[in-house]
C-alpha cells in the first residue's frame, strides 16, 4: 500500500530536514526500507522523546484557541498537554491537519518548536485525533479513510515528526457507534504497535470515550471489544465524566469516582481479562469539563472538588487527570455554561492546573 504523499512523504521529509538527515526511499514514497524514526534535535531538546512517567496530569488544550502551547504550559504549570485535535479536512481523506485546517499539516513546522519548549522544561504533548467536531462531520481519521494501513502510517508520521509517544483516540457522538471506523481504528493501531516495535520505538494509545457514572456505554465497551479482538494494546481508557445530559443534578466528584470504579470491571470483560486490580488501575483515565459543562449548572466541578478527586485517584493507582480544558482555567465568565475560553465560575486563573499538577509522577 502507498505511504500518504503529505505526512509521510512533506512531513517526514521536513522532519529529517530540520535535523540535516536525508529522507530513505521509503519517506518519499519510492522502494526503500521502512519509516526512519527522529533523533533528538540535540542542539534544543534537553529531555528528547522521553517515555511518559507512570502518572500524569494532562489537560487537553485547544490548539486553536491559544496563540503559544509552551507559553501556555509555562503559566499555568501545567507539564503535559493534550492537544485538540487533529482530523481530517473533508471526509474521504486520509490526511489529517491540526483542527482539520490544511494550512497545519503534520510537520515539525507546525507546533514543532513549541513541543520542544514544553519539553525543555520537563513535560511533553500527546496528541489527540478526533473530538465531538471530528466525530460528527466525518472527519476522525478512522471514519473519513477507509483504509487501514493509511490511518496507520498518518498515526506513524504523528509518532515520528513530533518524536512523541502517545497518541490520544477521542471517540464520541457518531463516530462511537460507526463499527466499521471503530473497527479500522483498531487495526491501525496493532499495525502501528507492530511498527514502534520493529524501530526500537516505544509507541502508545490511550481512548477517551464518554461515560456514565455507572462507567462506559454499550458503545464504549464496544469500542473495547474491538480493541481485545484486533490485538490493539490499549495503554489507558480516558472516562468523560461530564456531559451526562439525563436532567439530574450530579455530584460530578463522587459520580467521577464511580464511573473509574466501574470502568476496571469493563476493562476486566475486555481488554484485560487477566490483569490484576492494580494494572487495571492502571490503564484508568479520569477527564473533568472543569466548572460548569456543556450540560449547565446541574453539571458543576467545582474547586473545591478538584484536589479530593486528585487525591483519591492518586490511591487508586490511575493513571492519567485531565479536564476540559486548559485555556478555560479562569474567571472568566462567572455562571456561563459550556464556553471555550473560560468555565464558568468565580476563580484564580490556573487554580484548577494548580491542583492538578500534583497528580504527577516524576518516573
Amino acid at each position: 500500500m502507498k505511504r500518504l504523499p503529505v505526512l509521510v512523504g512533506a512531513g517526514l521529509a521536513a522532519a529529517l530536514a530540520v535535523l540535516g538527515t536525508a529522507a530513505p526511499a521509503s519517506a518519499t514514497g519510492s522502494e526503500g526500507p521502512d519509516p526512519w524514526l527522529p533523533t533528538p534535535h540535540s542542539h534544543t531538546i534537553v529531555y528528547p522523546g522521553l517515555p511518559l512517567p507512570a502518572r500524569i496530569a494532562a489537560p487537553y488544550i485547544d490548539v486553536t484557541a491559544v496563540s503559544d502551547l509552551a507559553d501556555l504550559s509555562q503559566a499555568s504549570g501545567s507539564r503535559f498537554l493534550s492537544l485538540a485535535f487533529l482530523q481530517t479536512q473533508a471526509p474521504g481523506s486520509c490526511t489529517p491537519y491540526w483542527a482539520g485546517d490544511t494550512s497545519k499539516p503534520v510537520t515539525p513546522d507546525v507546533y514543532g518548536a513549541q513541543f520542544d519548549r514544553i519539553r525543555n522544561h520537563g513535560g511533553d504533548v500527546i496528541p489527540s485525533f478526533g473530538g465531538y467536531a471530528a466525530d460528527t462531520t466525518s472527519t476522525d481519521i478512522a471514519d473519513s479513510c477507509t483504509d487501514v494501513h493509511s490511518i496507520a502510517l498518518a498515526y506513524e508520521d504523528v509518532f515520528a515528526v513530533y518524536k512523541v509517544h502517545r497518541i490520544d483516540l477521542d471517540v464520541e457522538a457518531d463516530s462511537i457507534t460507526n463499527q466499521a471506523g471503530v473497527d479500522r481504528r483498531n487495526q491501525a493501531i496493532a499495525e502501528v504497535e507492530q511498527w514502534g516495535r520493529t524501530h526500537h520505538w516505544p509507541v502508545s494509545f490511550s481512548y477517551t470515550l464518554p461515560a456514565f457514572p455507572t462507567g462506559l456505554a454499550p458503545s464504549g465497551v464496544a469500542v473495547l471489544q474491538s480493541a481485545a479482538k484486533y490485538g490493539a494494546k490499549i495503554a489507558d481508557v480516558n472516562v468523560m465524566t461530564f456531559d451526562y445530559w439525563d436532567g439530574a443534578t450530579h455530584d460530578m466528584l463522587a459520580d467521577a469516582e464511580q464511573a473509574a470504579t466501574a470502568l476496571t470491571g469493563q476493562l476486566k470483560q475486555t481488554i484485560l481479562p487477566h490483569a490484576p486490580a492494580w494494572q487495571l488501575w492502571r490503564t484508568v483515565g479520569i477527564i473533568q469539563m472543569i466548572g460548569i459543562d456543556d450540560y449547565g449548572p446541574q453539571e458543576t466541578f467545582t474547586l473545591d472538588e478538584a484536589a479530593p478527586l486528585v487525591a483519591w485517584a492518586t490511591s487508586h493507582g490511575v493513571q492519567t487527570m485531565s479536564f476540559w480544558a486548559l485555556q478555560r482555567d479562569n474567571g472568566g465568565c462567572p455562571g456561563v455554561k459550556g464556553a471555550n475560553s473560560c468555565d464558568g465560575l468565580v476563580q484564580p486563573t490556573w487554580a484548577f492546573s494548580k491542583a492538578y499538577a500534583t497528580f504527577n509522577s516524576w518516573f
